[in-house]
């Protein structure tokens, strides 16, 4: 596959990396940086910014804070993580914090075990839903959580869909991981970025987004603002095109 890839990448006019840490792979492969350009996963703003129908899960209260996890609960994806800071949370008696789970994967049938295991009854599993019903979903909930597993490779060699879809729909992003898009986070005050494998942390945000919902709300106005700047679809869409084209010059 190694050398499959070599071949691909230099046999190439012009390359494209989701991320800056793929960008760095290809170029460590032998490849002049002036051939790859960057053009990550985007955000669909028709999708999450059309006039749709809010809504939450039985048991989730309209004055709950509403913590979503949106995607495969795999092993890459880390999600014990959520159930440390969920006993946490429930330690600080912070029952009017929610976290929300929809999507499938490997792993959910032992993380539903285990949440149940350990009574915790602040964490919902959901199941799949397509995009529509998704962007109702996340016109109803405060904060969206992107969530990977401690790996060095994940820090600045991921485009992660569901980052994109929560700064669509203006929510911001709790991130549990370095790289460039706890970076981001950061620069642009769109949501929180806490260290890997940290339950302490990870509850300690949840509390500061529950107690300060002003600040949040000028956090999601950050993330949406983020989301238009640099990354519409529709911009992403033309850098992909005019980088290709830009071979035949």
């Amino acid at each position: 596959m190694s050398a499959l890839e070599w071949v691909t990448y230099h046999s190439a006019h012009r390359l494209i990396g989701l991320s800056p840490g793929i960008v760095d792979g290809i170029v460590h492969k032998g490849i002049s940086k002036a051939k790859v350009e960057l053009v990550p996963n985007g955000c669909d703003l028709k999708l999450f910014n059309q006039d749709v129908q809010a809504w939450r899960p039985q048991g989730v209260a309209e004055t709950d804070l509403l913590a979503i996890f949106a995607g495969t609960h795999g092993i890459a994806n880390g999600l014990d993580t959520l159930l440390d800071a969920a006993v946490e949370l429930k330690r600080r008696g912070r029952s009017d914090i929610k976290l929300l789970l929809i999507g499938q994967g490997k792993l959910k049938p032992a993380l539903m075990a285990r949440a149940k295991s350990e009574q915790l009854d602040n964490v919902i599993f959901h199941e799949p839903i397509n995009k529509a019903k998704l962007s109702g979903l996340m016109a109803s909930a405060d904060i969206g959580l992107q969530l990977l597993a401690n790996i060095p490779a994940f820090y600045f060699g991921t485009s992660p869909n569901k980052f994109f879809d929560y700064i669509s729909a203006g929510l911001p992003v709790l991130n549990n991981y370095p790289g460039w898009l706890a970076g981001m986070i950061t620069k642009h005050k769109c949501g929180f970025a806490v260290p890997p494998q940290d339950a302490n942390a990870f509850a300690t945000a949840l509390e500061n987004a529950s107690d300060d919902k002003s600040a949040l709300t000028v956090m999601g106005q950050n993330a949406l603002r983020l989301a238009e700047d640099e990354f519409d679809r529709t911009l992403l869409s033309n850098r992909f095109v005019d980088w290709l084209e830009g071979a035949k010059a």
